[in-house]
């Protein structure tokens, strides 16, 4: 009891002249340390001073003489933990950078033992693998004692903790940290199999990551916002993405596809997968394993086995990674990061150039011809390949897309080649399909909307259209607002309009022309139209293309209110197109067409034309709402001038119960009086409205006659 009460009066005197002697009180604990060597206070106090002091070298070797002699004291434990607190931290604190100096200063051995047990002294299972990572990076000889360990670890922790995404914090250790340390020390002997579900736990974490979207609050708790057909509404407000459990920093991974090429490059060099190991690209990969499929048929056992998984993965990364880089330029706000070079969203729909111009014009139409119905001397062109461009040119189709619209349109074009080709080659051999297949589930990708939106569109591509409007189906009931929700966002609005959209483009393409309008007008219904219509340049009036295409080639389109509402009315123009012109008689179909029309006008002046032919060969025409909607100066006298002897006097009943009115009034020379001045005074008021904004008139008359506009059609 003496000696204990000896040897907190030193420890107590010692502390009283720190500030004002230093070098006294060392002496007081220098004594009291001889006097007393199994003492823990009295190290622990000189600790104390020579750490405070800075002093790396002498605090260290106090640290390392008390974790010898006294392994059990508590305060010892928390020393160290604050000590390898500051190892794993980025932290340029000046104290920060003390305590790892000091640590440096340990001999090796015992660096290796400290980290060992304070490891053991974590309860959670994060920072203990953060704590043996550590170890593994600073003393690469372990690894192959805790390497493969300490990653089952953490892939068993996903598990237990029940995290909902693989952007996650026990992921995103193993895959940064423990498998760069794992597959590159060659004193480890993995099996394959084991290195390919390494590897494909390492993709999986990466294309989501790369993959994930926007999320409100900055932080992902669960689910992955963006890419998740549960969660389509995203937002672009956030800029900031945090793996729950890490910080920010901790958060960031640097070129996550470059990242992943390297640990495909070392697997592959391991499970001594085929090819040139100096290739680099993804590009290059695909062309290796697209090699490699022509040998498969012939290979047998674990030859084939080997050349089937180095395929399916290989094949499967540029699949995806193509997949994004495609959907990220045609809709970059479902993903965090992504600063399109184009304006976004755009939507894959027919081509619809040729609506004005695949009928040819018949000669007897030429005598009805006048001066308004010419166009301009010169003005007749074929669009040049500065104007717009096509890519995807497999199976006869095209993919046209406007160039100074998306400045990215090559390389968003060869993105969706390249995914492509991948997806063809994975499903070209059973062995490849079910190997894939497996991939799929386990990674969850049914419910990965932006895939789900690049198989749409390469389905519609490949001309599946069935397939592809059981998808655009789902995707539309997802995205469709709820009853009693708040008015959907504008992103959120417009994806819905987008799936609406690409399923009136396949009924279109099916023939199905009803359901076709039907979605389109579901469509403007929910739009604006413009204040203004866009003016046109000279050479947008005489952009008339000669070269008739075939019908069957697609455009990317941007999906924003500007271009949808002019597509939706070319589209039902192309719908009544072919009802109009039969040769069965349907007044209200050709009455449609003259209205559809006067959008782009003069580009369907060619087919106005051959409107005009049938009228004249019928003798009469029928559409009572053509005062409400035609406002086009050139169509209003074409029809004035049908009514003159020189026109053929031709009986038009374009007013509202004009055949009531013909029935009540004495008929002279065919043509009543009343109805004659009737239709005179309703001509010169229709020309006092053709300043009218066309788009508006349009709208109205898709709101107003929807009923009649689909009861149209069969």
């Amino acid at each position: 009891m003496s000696a204990q009460k000896d040897c907190e009066f030193l420890v107590k005197r010692a502390r009283e002249l720190v500030s004002d002697d230093p070098c006294a009180a060392k002496a007081w604990l220098i004594t009291a340390r001889t006097l007393y060597p199994a003492d823990f206070n009295i190290q622990y106090e000189m600790y104390i001073i020579e750490r405070n002091a800075e002093r790396t070298a002498s605090a260290g070797r106090l640290l390392y003489d008390m974790f010898i002699n006294f392994p059990e004291q508590p305060t010892v434990w928390r020393e160290i933990s604050v000590i390898t607190a500051a190892l794993r931290s980025d932290s340029q604190d000046k104290h920060a950078q003390f305590l790892r100096g000091l640590f440096e200063t340990l001999p090796g051995r015992v660096q290796c033992e400290m980290l060992l047990k304070a490891t053991e002294q974590c309860f959670n299972t994060l920072e203990k693998a953060e704590m043996l990572l550590l170890l593994l990076k600073r003393f690469p000889e372990s690894v192959v004692q805790h390497g493969v360990n300490l990653g089952e670890t953490l892939l068993e922790a996903e598990v237990s903790e029940n995290v909902e995404t693989p952007v996650n914090c026990f992921r995103k250790l193993f895959v940064c940290d423990v498998l760069p340390l794992v597959i590159n020390n060659m004193d480890m002997r993995l099996p394959a199999s084991l290195m390919q579900k390494y590897m494909l736990k390492a993709a999986e974490f990466y294309i989501c990551y790369v993959t994930r979207g926007p999320s409100p609050d900055m932080q992902i708790q669960g689910s992955q916002e963006g890419g998740s057909l549960k969660s389509p509404n995203v937002s672009r407000s956030s800029q900031r993405y945090v793996i729950d459990g890490l910080s920010e920093k901790s958060s960031v991974v640097v070129e996550p596809w470059e990242r992943l090429l390297d640990i495909l490059a070392v697997v592959g060099a391991r499970c001594e997968w085929q090819g040139d190991k100096g290739q680099r690209s993804y590009v290059d990969m695909l062309l290796r394993v697209k090699e490699l499929c022509r040998y498969l048929p012939g290979l047998e056992g674990d030859t084939r086995s080997r050349c089937c998984s180095q395929v399916v993965i290989c094949a499967a990364l540029v699949l995806f990674r193509s997949a994004f880089l495609y959907v990220s330029a045609v809709q970059p706000a479902l993903f965090q990061g992504v600063n399109a070079l184009s304006a976004g969203p755009w939507i894959l729909v027919e081509d619809l150039s040729s609506v004005y111009n695949d009928v040819e014009v018949e000669r007897g139409a030429v005598k009805h011809a006048h001066k308004k119905r010419k166009l301009a001397d010169g003005r007749e062109k074929t669009m040049s390949s500065d104007d717009e461009e096509g890519l995807g040119k497999g199976r006869g189709r095209h993919i046209l897309v406007n160039k100074t619209e998306m400045p990215s349109w090559s390389e968003t074009l060869e993105s969706f080649r390249t995914a492509r080709e991948s997806w063809d080659l994975l499903h070209s051999h059973d062995g490849l399909e079910a190997e894939f297949k497996k991939i799929c589930a386990s990674w969850k990708t049914d419910s990965w909307l932006w895939f789900r939106i690049f198989l749409t569109d390469m389905i519609i591509y490949q001309g599946q259209y069935r397939k592809a409007l059981s998808s655009l189906h789902q995707m539309a009931a997802v995205l469709q607002p709820q009853p009693g929700q708040q008015s959907p966002s504008g992103q959120a609005s417009l994806e819905h309009h987008r799936a609406l959209i690409q399923q009136a483009s396949c009924h279109y393409a099916l023939g199905e022309y009803r359901m076709a309008c039907e979605k389109l007008l579901d469509v403007v219904s929910g739009l604006v139209p413009p204040n203004h219509e866009p003016t046109k340049t000279p050479e947008d009036l005489g952009r008339v293309k000669t070269k008739t295409r075939k019908g069957n080639d697609l455009r990317l389109l941007p999906c924003t209110s500007k271009a949808m509402l002019p597509f939706c009315l070319q589209l039902m123009l192309a719908c009544f197109k072919l009802r109009a012109f039969t040769d069965n008689r349907d007044d209200l179909s050709l009455g449609h067409v003259v209205v559809l029309l006067q959008y782009d006008w003069p580009h369907g002046e060619m087919l106005f034309l051959k409107a005009v032919d049938k009228i004249c060969q019928q003798g009469s025409f029928q559409y009572e709402n053509f005062f409400n909607y035609v406002t086009n100066i050139d169509m209003l006298e074409e029809f004035a001038y049908l009514r003159t002897p020189e026109g053929g006097r031709i009986q038009l009943e374009l007013l509202p119960n004009q055949g009531m009115l013909i029935k009540h009034h004495t008929v002279t020379r065919g043509i009543t009086k009343g109805v004659k001045e009737d239709f005179r005074l309703a001509m010169e008021r229709q020309v006092s409205r053709c300043g009218e904004n066309l788009l508006s008139v349009l709208h109205r008359f898709c709101i107003n006659e929807k009923i009649i506009i689909i009861q149209s059609l069969p």
